[in-house]
């Protein structure tokens, strides 16, 4: 009765986190494809939050150059040191991949841990500029509501 067995995997295909739909898509899905690919191939998977950052860049500050150095350069006087040092650090552990043009035969590794860490600092951005955006928002339209209401209400009474 040789039925034929499957092998399957519990694991998870990736280490992505879920974020929610206000999130923009092509965001999610270069950052889902970061992590899906980074031990099999770091170096695709800096490439990957490469682009990811850019979108973000575009997309939350509404910077849009010609090249993401430049965008990078226009980011560094609207947020802390540390946090566009590591950006900046986002394109050049990335530029491995999306430059790869200007010298074929300088071969530069990007480990595992490099492309983690990469993947880690867009989570980061994620959760600082979109979800923490939305959920104070949402916050200060309820105050406002709550202002309104009371306001509302006195002028009633």
């Amino acid at each position: 009765m040789g039925a034929n067995i499957e092998s399957w995997s519990m694991r998870p295909q990736s280490s992505a986190k879920p974020f929610p739909d206000y999130v923009p898509k092509p965001i999610i899905q270069d950052y889902e494809e970061a992590c899906a690919i980074a031990s099999l191939s770091p170096k695709a998977s800096a490439t990957l939050s490469r682009r990811c950052l850019q979108g973000v860049i575009r997309d939350f500050w509404g910077i849009q150059k010609s090249r993401l150095v430049d965008e990078i350069e226009a980011l560094k006087e609207k947020i802390d040191p540390t946090t566009w040092q590591a950006i900046d650090s986002v394109r050049k552990i990335g530029n491995i991949g999306a430059h790869m043009e200007r010298d074929i035969n300088l071969i530069v590794d990007v480990d595992q841990n490099e492309a983690e860490l990469l993947i880690k600092l867009i989570e980061v951005l994620i959760q600082e500029w979109y979800v923490h955006r939305y959920e104070r928002q949402q916050h200060m339209e309820k105050v406002i509501a709550a202002a309104t209401g009371k306001a509302q209400t006195k002028a009633q009474g």
